[in-house]
């Protein structure tokens, strides 16, 4: 029975059945390779949003650091670099493994881009002229590196059959809020360092390059586990949707499932707009805390890590309770009402309704006896950029954690079951390429965000910014609503015995969606 088990496999590997004889989805010993192989998935997910967390609320200090002349409008393009990044190599990344007959190659090629512009990032102490291009060059190529998510999220669509799909996609998910907790948590430890030490009078290491550091050294045992001796490509989904349909060969199947593009596109322009919650904490988190609560920069690095790890914290207990209550209620109303609406609050939340005002940073200049001019800011709101500052009531520390708290909620909710949805909408053709759209998509809204809520949040203040981004959420969950009775995966029968399974009652079988 064993040997019979093990042609089967092969041949639905090789994309060829034959009638008449037992076939079985996969050995225990493939089960247990698959298992590894999306465990070291998670692990590279894990790292790109380390990656990301751990140097998100320290880029802008650290560019006021390098040069403090480079401002916020500056910033707004350092912060947009990286997904621009990620936009670009998206889809490629996502097309060329469709392409290619394992994702080892794609997926090495991007963390060794990781590593090497992790580490120039935490170099940039050393360039003395024209040092925020550089920082806008390095995050570029970082979010380039990070497009393998797209490339993670495909093979997680691939080697997952589909009532492990949902659970799967939410560890995939809770990988990445992981590295939010660590991120953070370890950019707080990193305050320690203060403004840093020179190891052998020439290595830097502060607050602000460690992170990059670190990112390197657990970008380099990502490449080792990605060898051949640990990682093995598994295409379970495919065999489990031959079996199912009857089919003999692996395109054939794919092809009998066609996409609903309306119902794709809608749940690509949805994670747009969750994807661009993300930009609020990420462009303005430490702004908002420096000028709206009069924090120095160290207390932001502080507290704003803290925040973020105790936040993410939140969201690794809805990823796990997400699988449970998708057995209780339809996917598609818990992403609406548990989801969209939640962020949408939080957003709502952020709109001050404070009578008191901020606390005004006011310029002070001091000649000193040499005759050099040296100007001092006070902390607090600047209010020679910022106009708005003198009439605009304060955001309350309060206010801000709840509506912090009510996004780490949401987004989770969301993000992860706009990717279920559309994984199963998508069936089991290749999704490398689709999925690299739909990363691009997030990726636009991180490189718009930032340019429009930065400028438009210096420009016009807290009440202009955070009501055009309550009224923006409000449209997915419009959009969704109207679309909810037609947002249901292809081939979403379920295999009742999958190890034993005969060719000749398969193929009498028909699919039910």
């Amino acid at each position: 029975m064993e040997n019979s088990n093990g042609s089967a496999v092969k041949s639905l590997e090789n994309g060829n059945l034959s009638n008449g004889e037992v076939k079985t989805l996969e050995t225990s010993n493939e089960k247990r390779k698959r298992t590894i192989s999306l465990i070291i998935i998670y692990f590279t997910l894990f790292l790109q949003s380390l990656g990301l967390a751990i140097a998100m609320t320290g880029v802008w200090p650290f560019l006021d650091k390098l040069d403090p002349h480079a401002g916020k409008p500056f910033f707004s393009l350092i912060l947009a670099a990286n997904p621009l990044g990620q936009f670009i190599l998206s889809p490629i990344l996502g097309y060329w493994t469709n392409k290619v007959p394992s994702i080892r190659i794609p997926i090495i090629t991007s963390l060794v881009m990781f590593c090497v512009s992790s580490g120039l990032y935490s170099s940039l102490d050393l360039i003395e002229s024209g040092v925020k291009f550089w920082m806008l060059v390095v995050r570029f190529f970082m979010g380039a590196a990070s497009a393998n998510v797209a490339v993670c999220r495909s093979y997680i669509a691939a080697a997952t059959k589909l009532d492990e799909r949902t659970f799967a996609l939410s560890m995939a998910s809770l990988a990445q809020v992981s590295g939010f907790i660590v991120g953070p948590l370890l950019q707080a430890a990193f305050t320690l360092l203060g403004d840093g030490i020179k190891i052998f009078k020439f290595f830097p290491l502060s607050m602000y390059t460690a992170p990059g550091w670190v990112n390197v050294i657990l970008g380099a045992l990502n490449i080792v586990i990605f060898l051949p001796q640990f990682f093995q490509d598994h295409n379970i989904a495919v065999r489990e949707q031959m079996l199912i349909q009857g089919k003999e060969n692996a395109k054939e199947t794919w092809k009998s499932t066609k996409i609903d593009y309306l119902v794709a596109w809608s749940l690509i322009f949805s994670y747009f707009i969750v994807a661009f919650n993300l930009v609020i904490l990420e462009s303005l988190g430490t702004p908002l805390t420096m000028e709206q609560f009069a924090f120095t920069k160290k207390e932001t690095l502080k507290w704003n890590g803290i925040l973020v790890g105790v936040g993410a914290l939140i969201s690794c207990i809805i990823f796990c309770l997400l699988p449970r209550l998708c057995r209780i209620f339809r996917e598609i109303d818990i992403l609406i009402w548990g989801g969209l609406l939640i962020m949408t609050v939080g957003k709502f939340v952020y709109i001050p309704f404070r009578t008191e005002l901020p606390q005004l940073s006011i310029e002070q200049n001091f000649t000193m006896e040499n005759g050099t001019v040296f100007v001092n800011s006070t902390l607090g709101c600047p209010v020679v950029e910022q106009p708005w500052c003198e009439w605009t009531p304060r955001l309350g520390i309060p206010e801000f954690v709840v509506g912090y708290f009510m996004g780490v909620i949401g987004y989770p909710v969301g993000v992860t079951l706009i990717q279920t949805l559309f994984s199963k909408i998508l069936g089991s053709r290749p999704q490398g390429t689709w999925m690299g759209i739909m990363l691009a998509a997030g990726s636009m809204s991180r490189i718009i965000g930032p340019v429009i809520i930065v400028g438009g949040y210096t420009k016009f203040g807290t009440i202009w910014t955070f009501s055009v981004t309550t009224i923006v959420m409000i449209i997915p969950i419009v959009l969704l609503y109207m679309l909810r009775n037609r947002v249901v995966g292809n081939g979403s029968q379920k295999i009742e015995n999958p190890n034993n399974i005969n060719m000749t009652d398969v193929s009498t079988q028909q699919p039910k969606g």
